[in-house]
């Protein structure tokens, strides 16, 4: 089966444990990003793994190595279990997050190519490509990759094999769940279940939607 990753932005932690809590018996990882962290700081991620879930940093790091060990270490520190990172920095500054991850027993993803309409305007004409062949030279677990495009996405899975995708875009920005789940390792929703009047019964839809990875 297909992961099921719910990607929590809401910006206050009430509205964040409430709606983890009534998603959490259908999802497999919580994907947190900026809007929360900036709001009520890394230790809500001491909150959240109270669901017993798998919770990645979401900050698409991009900077020079040494800045990148120092946000990954802060990360993993808080109690993150993955990070995502850019990988148009390099392969050096990639490889910095990646150690970190690896030295906690963690996972880095690299943002291969984005979800949104303005992903398909620097991303293709081979850069995705590049740094699908980067992630597997740096040791990277994965990539994040477009369920908007799944043609896109089939392309990139042909170059990192059985290194693992996530997928966002299921939902709000219109990505099929049913095309992009025999691609992918995870599929990543967010507004289609954390704007939902009810969070649970809209993360159990989505997780009855994953199929089998092909």
């Amino acid at each position: 089966m297909t992961d099921l990753i719910l990607a929590l932005d809401p910006t206050t932690k009430t509205d964040a444990m409430r709606i983890a809590s009534a998603a959490a018996p259908h999802i497999d990882a919580i994907k947190i990003g900026y809007p929360l962290i900036l709001a009520e700081g890394l230790d809500i991620a001491k909150e959240l793994k109270a669901f017993g879930l798998p919770l990645i940093a979401d900050f698409k790091v991009a900077d020079i190595p040494n800045t990148n060990q120092l946000i990954a270490k802060q990360v993993f520190e808080a109690g993150f279990s993955g990070i995502i990172c850019h990988g148009f920095p390099g392969s050096d500054s990639v490889r910095a997050c990646v150690k970190v991850a690896h030295d906690n027993e963690g996972e880095c993803y690299v943002v291969a190519e984005m979800s949104h309409p303005g992903g398909a305007e620097f991303f293709q004409g081979g850069t995705a490509e590049r740094i699908a062949r980067m992630v597997i030279d740096a040791g990277a677990d994965g990539i994040i990759a477009p369920a908007t495009r799944p043609e896109r996405t089939r392309i990139l899975r042909e170059i990192i094999g059985t290194r693992k995708i996530l997928s966002p875009g299921v939902g709000a920005q219109g990505g099929d769940p049913d095309v992009i789940a025999g691609l992918v390792d995870g599929i990543i929703v967010g507004r289609a279940i954390y704007e939902s009047d009810d969070p649970g019964a809209a993360a159990a839809g989505y997780a009855s939607l994953r199929g089998k990875r092909t």
